[in-house]
């Protein structure tokens, strides 16, 4: 991107995540996005975001794109931006989000099929739940809505908007049996929500797999 000298740390910084994503194994084959909100001197972009079909292992800055408000590429043009990209900016849209990290792991996945009629998976109890902004104590109650996963993302992401405005997502959701979307203020608070959210939901994939000890006394 021309027009904003510091775009390649954000693009940096991003292919770092996605690389980071990929070796704790929540990155397989090509999928996943990553991005983060850019400053208002690289307007009209709004977001710098991962490229569509890249292989996470070997992500780099070049495969960090700069889009608008609309999804179009600013400035350096031969790559297609993330076909996600519609569900990012609806959260930079909706929330106050300064990055939205989306993750296909094992446990995502599974448990967003497990509990999708349900259309949420409540957590609770766990102590690394304080690691999410605003949570104090393990003795909580913290949602993860799931929605219905489609292929039409412009629809998808229409769809969502209007849930969030009446549902508590806590900077995450699930899509059924696709993965888990976070965000944060910045991408250090995406990051560290990102950790919390797979540990505890890899908690309870064991949880719904073994069963909970505490109830079996």
């Amino acid at each position: 991107m021309d027009t904003f000298s510091d775009f390649k740390v954000y693009a940096d910084q991003l292919a770092e995540i996605a690389r980071w994503a990929h070796r704790n194994g929540w990155a397989p084959a090509t999928s996943t996005n990553y991005s983060v909100r850019l400053p208002s001197e690289a307007m009209p972009a709004v977001c710098a975001i991962t490229a569509s079909g890249v292989d996470k292992q070997a992500i780099g800055s070049d495969n960090v794109l700069a889009v608008d408000g609309h999804g179009q590429v600013v400035g350096r043009q031969g790559s297609r931006p993330s076909a996600e990209t519609p569900l990012h900016l609806m959260l930079y849209r909706t929330t106050p989000a300064g990055a939205v990290l989306h993750t296909h792991s094992l446990a995502a996945a599974l448990l967003s099929r497990t509990a999708k009629d349900r259309g949420r998976l409540v957590l609770s109890g766990w102590e690394l739940l304080k690691g999410l902004e605003g949570v104090t104590t393990h003795d909580c109650e913290v949602v993860l809505p799931i929605f219905p996963n489609s292929q039409d993302m412009p629809m998808l992401a229409a769809a969502i908007e209007t849930q969030l405005t009446v549902t508590t997502a806590c900077y995450g959701f699930l899509l059924a049996g696709h993965g888990l979307y976070v965000w944060g203020k910045d991408l250090p608070a995406a990051k560290r929500h990102l950790e919390v959210f797979e540990f505890v939901l890899e908690c309870e994939r064991e949880v719904l797999h073994h069963g909970d000890p505490s109830r079996t006394r």
